[in-house]
């Protein structure tokens, strides 16, 4: 598979712009296309969130469409060359791909080559289903199932147990075991600021923040940037 995916853990890392920590990897991983087709349907307000995400590209040189403004949305998405799914409620954005019937085709032009990016909820969709999402089902898609891209699942904004908490809720890695006692595919837990950089059948942690690997029946490992995480895929 031609795949090429650039999965950001959060848009927005903690004392810096929108997209900021991630503009030198976004800009390498786009390199030489000249447009970028943004997808707002996580968010409620999709002007307003095409325009931020409009703003973090300005001066890279490129032209910035938002898919809510295409009369046409599968006609953009036919000739786009790289899509950003930009990152809010998972829920919400699984069902408008689901009413617009555009899974499939998303599925089918990454395989030809398109770019795709995604952060949060644009990552989540890239797995097999959105089960570890952190999000709440404001609205119910007609399935999990999500693109597929990759075999493993995502859990964007992972944070570690705090041991010093009086919280008696579970924690993350209590609610990804228990994850693992229904379902098979390891997950990626994706602290803010780490991501995953997928060409074909290769994936590397990029980014500014290390990771944790979860598999079922197995203790979960840490990864750190610029690991090379072979048999995620496999």
């Amino acid at each position: 598979m031609a795949r090429r995916l650039l999965l950001l853990s959060t848009s927005t890392v903690f004392g810096t712009r929108y997209l900021e920590h991630a503009l030198p990897e976004l800009d390498d991983f786009i390199g030489s296309a000249r447009s970028i087709l943004f997808v707002p349907f996580a968010l409620r307000d999709h002007a307003a969130y095409a325009q931020k995400a409009r703003g973090a590209f300005e001066g890279t040189g490129r032209t910035f469409g938002s898919l809510h403004e295409a009369q046409f949305p599968a006609a953009a998405i036919g000739i786009a060359e790289a899509l950003f799914v930009g990152g809010g409620n998972t829920f919400r954005l699984l069902a408008t791909l689901h009413r617009l019937d555009l899974l499939g085709l998303i599925r089918s032009r990454v395989g030809e080559g398109m770019l795709y990016c995604g952060a949060s909820a644009g990552s989540n969709l890239a797995g097999p289903t959105i089960r570890t999402t952190n999000d709440m089902p404001i609205v119910e898609p007609p399935s999990l199932t999500a693109l597929g891209l990759v075999s493993f699942q995502i859990n964007p904004h992972y944070v570690d147990p705090d041991p010093g908490s009086h919280h008696m809720g579970e924690t993350r890695e209590e609610r990804l075991r228990e994850f693992h006692e229904e379902n098979e595919p390891p997950v990626v837990a994706l602290r803010e600021g780490a991501i995953l950089r997928v060409e074909g059948d290769h994936v590397v942690l990029k980014g500014i923040a290390g990771a944790r690997i979860f598999r079922r029946d197995q203790e979960p490992v840490e990864v750190l940037p610029g690991a090379s995480l072979e048999g995620l895929l496999s």
